[in-house]
């Protein structure tokens, strides 16, 4: 089996040199950047798995990378940073990341985020699609539409969809909803639901202020309940 490639973005050349270290340690393939521009530049050549990107670099930020990225990948992207504030995770998850993680760490943590994010961006159970009057999710093609538009998910966008169309009308409550998206050792960082399922809202709701889809139970989590007059399952 070919070893995932690690594209580790950042400006010091010591925490590039111990990501190697660690990375190839463990089986992966490296490549690095020492900017925000080279690594756009190097993305199409070198088709990581996944990206380690640094917020704070000069020049181009990790936050404008990871937002141009965005723009053309779908690559798994883990932000590192030294701030730690929640405005400072939802501004990262904001710009298209998918994990954020704070300097410093230990290497267990940063490579069970890693193994996490490969293994929830491998594809998940096929559901039949979704067809209502708006809004058409085609699961096995990765494909939404709203209304005659086609819309671009996040992976990890795409993956809570899935998993609430999945379990449609059923509450699932934030610890359920991290633990099946990002991993195990989720279940704290309702932040991270906060910031997605606003994301999802404006991509798919015609109304994200008051939603026809994804719907909020407080202090418990969220529901994918679509009008029932107006929905069907397409077999």
């Amino acid at each position: 089996m070919t070893p995932a490639k690690i594209l580790v973005v950042d400006d010091e050349p010591q925490i590039r040199r111990v990501m190697r270290t660690t990375l190839a340690s463990q089986g992966y393939s490296v490549a690095e950047a020492k900017s925000g521009d080279e690594a756009l530049h190097l993305l199409p050549a070198e088709r990581p798995d996944l990206v380690l990107l640094d917020v704070n670099m000069p020049g181009r930020s990790g936050l404008e990378t990871c937002r141009e990225i965005r723009l053309a990948s779908d690559v798994p992207i883990i932000m590192l940073t030294v701030r730690n504030s929640e405005r400072d995770k939802v501004q990262a998850l904001d710009a298209g990341a998918d994990d954020y993680v704070v300097k410093p760490f230990g290497s267990e943590e940063l490579l069970a985020r890693i193994r996490a994010a490969l293994r929830r961006s491998a594809p998940s159970e096929t559901l039949p699609p979704f067809v209502s009057a708006n809004l058409k999710i085609d699961f096995e093609k990765r494909l939404v539409t709203v209304g005659d538009q086609p819309v671009r998910l996040t992976p990890k966008e795409f993956q809570l969809l899935h998993h609430l169309v999945a379990r449609q009308g059923k509450t699932e409550t934030h610890r359920r909803l991290l633990q099946a998206v990002w991993g195990p050792d989720y279940g704290e960082e309702t932040e991270y639901l906060r910031v997605f399922i606003n994301q999802l809202r404006k991509k798919i709701e015609p109304d994200p202020r008051h939603p026809r889809y994804i719907h909020t139970e407080p202090w418990v989590g969220y529901r994918f309940d679509p009008p029932r007059e107006k929905s069907r399952s397409a077999k």
